[in-house]
């Protein structure tokens, strides 16, 4: 079977607790979509949560020159004044 963007589509049963089933389906009534295309989207989103702990993980540590750098930036003092509902509260002292 193939979706409208081409992309083939592998029909594989699945099995779920029924309590989990049913939460499962009354959310995606009030979602708009399928019970196929919540699955589809819950399973996505738990895949790029992992993807991003792994990236986490193989990323290189923070060193004591770069959180410096990092700090300088976060420290320094901006030219335009702060928008709208950005000020710093009155009497706020730092």
């Amino acid at each position: 079977m193939e979706t409208q963007d081409n992309q083939t589509i592998d029909k594989s049963p699945l099995h779920l607790m029924s309590s989990v089933r049913v939460k499962a389906e009354e959310v995606s009534a009030e979602e708009g979509v399928t019970l196929n295309e919540f699955v589809n989207v819950a399973v996505a989103e738990k895949l790029a949560h992992y993807a991003h702990f792994e990236w986490l993980r193989r990323r290189k540590a923070p060193t004591e020159a770069s959180l410096a750098e990092a700090l300088q930036i976060l420290n320094r003092k901006g030219s335009a004044p702060p928008d709208p509902g950005d000020e710093l509260p009155e009497g706020w002292v730092r």
